[in-house]
């Protein structure tokens, strides 16, 4: 028997309808789709963790170390345990809330915002294992489950915009369309962004790392010409390549050993909370685009992929990086024909690969990267199509969901007001006994966590 034939064997591949190549092609798709995370991880991360002897731009190759490995990890578990061809990595969006909610708004030191990962992360594996997690996500409303891709997508184009500074704050309101044309900055990312566009318009395989990679290019060609100045568009220095993660790894143990209690308590409460509710949505998000749902909307045998999202997650933090989670640009490698974990090995395996390109991520201007957002944002609006927005308790539960995302800045919030709505009309429209017990609990739990964390009794 030939690699071919052990592999189609391991990985069911006939029974799903697939072959080898397809799936190998399919791996591939899907790695070029969501290998940005690499670059754009540590441009976010790096905002918030510090760590004393050692540069910005060291720091910066550490965070993409861990991503790497991370994201390896938690796919290889997705390909041998739940054969899903879905891709893993830390997800856009829990990297946002751990950087700039909970370490530079909250102050709460990087070191124990890991630990509070590990420690959800453990949690998570254990209530995967009893199957409780998938009971309580099988309980979201259906309207929620079909519109939180959006909703997040909305999270991601806000966060792009501002990163481009083609929105930026204003006293009066609130946010506005920033100088764009005065700015040099904002310049290369509009053209590198709508480089990109065309490209994925196109039907171009990896479309968003060669867009990051051209408005990279770009700006460097544009500072050793002379145009700029070094540090204008591109980074003032480069650090020399950075393989040792040591001070980097195994930081959360700082972080269990210097906690305040309560303190610890209520952040790993709140980030349990967010990446409880994250992960479901886009893990739902995903299966939604490869037609992986049934029709109920849940996902069968939903347990295995959540655990390999817990074990990435405690790995993760582990490492040195937020959050792992299911990525939505897995659905390209589904339209490719991907079917099973063979296809996720590969991803896997890439990543693995993509460890000799760690000196390069570093010159990466923070603005190219940043266009990854703003693509993925658009992509994931495909998800509105399946709302049916002519039913009262879709169209408020799913229209909440998608707009309190970015206007919160917060996955979390928009989740939490989708699920409270849904049996709030359901009530209203007089079809209260049709919402499961279960669904009026959670709303009710949510209530009650919102009115304790909006008094600031807790995080």
């Amino acid at each position: 028997m030939g690699i071919s034939d052990t592999l189609a064997a391991r990985f069911d591949v006939k029974e799903h309808d697939s072959d080898v190549r397809t799936e190998l092609v399919a791996g591939l798709t899907t790695f070029l789709a969501m290998s940005y995370i690499i670059v754009v991880n540590p441009a976010i991360l790096s905002e918030a963790i510090r760590i004393d002897g050692y540069g910005q731009g060291e720091v910066f190759q550490m965070i993409a170390i861990a991503t790497i490995l991370s994201a390896a990890i938690a796919t290889v578990v997705m390909a041998l345990y739940a054969n899903r061809p879905f891709g893993l990595a830390p997800g856009l969006g829990l990297n946002a809330f751990f950087a700039y909610t909970v370490v530079i708004a909250l102050e709460i030191p990087w070191q124990t915002a890991l630990a509070a990962v590990f420690v959800e992360g453990v949690l998570f594996m254990l209530l995967t294992a009893v199957g409780a997690r998938e009971y309580v996500i099988r309980l979201f409303p259906e309207p929620v489950k079909r519109s939180v891709g959006a909703g997040i997508g909305l999270f991601l184009l806000f966060i792009g915009f501002q990163e481009l500074q083609i929105v930026v704050p204003s006293d009066a309101t609130l946010v506005t369309l920033g100088g764009i044309f005065g700015n040099p900055w904002a310049i290369l990312g509009l053209l590198g962004l709508a480089f990109t566009f065309g490209l994925w318009a196109r039907g171009i395989t990896g479309s968003i790392v060669v867009g990051i990679v051209t408005t990279s290019l770009a700006g460097w060609g544009l500072t050793l010409a002379g145009v700029f100045e070094r540090g204008a568009i591109t980074p003032e220095t480069l650090p020399s390549a950075q393989y040792d993660i040591t001070p980097l790894a195994g930081a959360f143990v700082d972080g269990l050993g210097q906690i305040d209690p309560l303190t610890f308590v209520l952040v790993v409460f709140t980030f349990f909370f967010v990446d409880f509710f994250d992960t479901a949505g886009t893990l739902i998000g995903v299966s939604q685009f490869g037609d992986f749902l049934d029709e109920d909307g849940d996902l069968p045998d939903m347990d295995k992929p959540l655990m390999a999202d817990a074990v990435g997650t405690t790995a993760g933090a582990v490492l040195g990086t937020s959050t792992v989670t299911t990525y939505i640009e897995s659905s390209t490698g589904v339209e490719e024909g991907g079917r099973t974990g063979l296809t996720a090995l590969v991803v896997a395996l890439l990543f693995v690969v993509s460890l000799a390109v760690i000196p390069v991520v570093a010159a990466i201007p923070a603005y190219a990267s940043f266009i990854a957002l703003i693509v993925v944002g658009v992509m994931m609006l495909q998800g509105l199509v399946e709302v049916d927005w002519s039913n009262p308790a879709w169209a408020v539960s799913a229209g909440l969901t998608v707009t309190v995302m970015p206007f919160a800045y917060s996955i979390a919030d928009g989740l939490a007001a989708g699920i409270v709505a849904y049996p709030l009309i359901k009530v209203a429209i007089g079809e209260y006994d049709e919402v499961a017990l279960g669904q009026y609990v959670i709303a009710a739990l949510l209530v009650v966590y919102y009115v304790l964390q909006t008094r600031g009794v807790i995080l």
